[in-house]
């Protein structure tokens, strides 16, 4: 009976070379040949190419999947009983694919990279873009566009300026990966371990460095409409409430369930972001982001709490996803692009909205994706 020998040694970044496992006979002879030595990520061998034909790839996930295909979520009938995080995964786990499942991700990574034809590249960058931030992706030379609706396991966005699309290219020179649109929270019924999923496919792709960014309200006076916002640290309030996105994952290829988040948005990076802005004169700032479960917005008082505690900026998204690119040992970069100011006094008439929300992003947009492809250049050259 064969039993299998050798395996990873990693570094601090879940990087490391593995030596293939090798079937050893009872007679001691080897059946697997010789060995061959491959960067992983969580243990798993990194730039693999698919030598499979796609729709042989689809048919290896659990019960046949076909692209565009979502995860399952619960029925209407189990939304009138209850809707906890027990029942949302029970329910999804009887999908096509569970994002909770180590191999299934890997599965599913060899399948993006069958079909954006990535070959032998690696993305060194990963970039989820926020509301009405897609034109980052415009800065990408040679782009390879894959929609939303062609992967399988991917929801479509229902929020307006987020446009579902992987869109893989170069930034000066230099290969990355781009999310044209998140999976909030808020339209998946807190389904965290869902919403980070294309943080975790970044990671097994090959990206080392993650940067993210959202629209935001100001809750510091000091800000104004249009400013960015650099993130030195969060509040993550969901995550504080029982919605973590490492909440029943034990799977130790993951990474470590016990996530450090102390100094989770990378000291160096923002460093040289902040350098950056005053070199190319944008209105920058430096704060504590705050995200909120959503969709509603703030009233006044959540607003003036949220202020208490140290916040600067409040939003929807961003805090699960850094966190599981924490656990997977990426470096992250943040920011958020000021969009409005929220206000403290209930009695003060101010109202927010989407539209206004998009109509600032897409102001801001331009110069905050010049300022990105200059520092994704200049990190680079470290």
């Amino acid at each position: 009976m064969a039993s299998i020998v050798d395996s990873a040694k990693m570094n601090n970044f879940g990087i490391g070379t593995v030596v293939e496992p090798i079937l050893v006979n009872k007679n001691g002879s080897t059946g697997c040949g010789g060995r061959r030595k491959k960067k992983t990520l969580f243990g798993i061998p990194q730039a693999v190419h698919a030598e499979h034909p796609q729709q042989q790839l689809l048919s290896e996930f659990a019960g046949g999947i076909s692209p565009g295909d979502a995860v399952p979520m619960p029925t209407a009938a189990n939304d009138c009983n209850n809707n906890s995080i027990e029942d949302i995964q029970s329910d999804r786990r009887r999908g096509p694919i569970d994002p909770t499942n180590f191999d299934h991700l890997v599965r599913l990574s060899e399948l993006i990279r069958s079909m954006a034809d990535l070959g032998t590249l690696q993305p060194e960058f990963g970039i989820i873009c926020g509301s009405g931030l897609g034109a980052i992706a415009d800065q990408m030379e040679g782009a390879r566009i894959l929609p939303f609706s062609e992967v399988p396991g991917f929801p479509q966005p229902s929020v307006i300026g987020h446009k579902g699309n992987l869109v893989f290219g170069r930034i000066g020179g230099h290969f990355c990966m781009c999310l044209q649109g998140r999976f909030h929270p808020y339209e998946h019924k807190m389904d965290m371990a869902l919403c980070t999923m294309p943080v975790r496919l970044m990671a097994l792709l090959g990206v080392r460095t993650m940067i993210v960014s959202n629209a935001a309200g100001a809750l510091n006076g000091d800000f104004q409409t249009g400013d960015l916002m650099v993130i030195k640290d969060h509040i993550f309030l969901p995550g504080l409430s029982g919605y973590s996105p490492l909440l029943g994952i034990s799977d130790p290829r993951f990474g470590s369930r016990f996530v450090s988040l102390h100094n989770a948005y990378d000291k160096e990076l923002r460093k040289k972001a902040m350098s950056l802005g005053r070199q190319m004169k944008v209105p920058l700032r430096e704060g504590i982001y705050v995200m909120n479960a959503g969709p509603q917005y703030e009233t006044a008082a959540e607003c003036s709490l949220i202020a208490r505690m140290g916040g600067d900026a409040v939003g929807m998204s961003t805090c699960h996803e850094v966190t599981v690119a924490r656990q997977c040992g990426m470096r992250v970069f943040g920011f958020s692009l000021i969009t409005n100011c929220s206000s403290v006094d209930s009695d003060e008439p101010v109202e927010v909205s989407h539209a206004e929300v998009l109509e600032v992003a897409a102001k801001g947009g331009a110069l905050a994706s010049k300022w990105m492809a200059e520092l994704i250049r200049q990190i680079s050259e470290k």
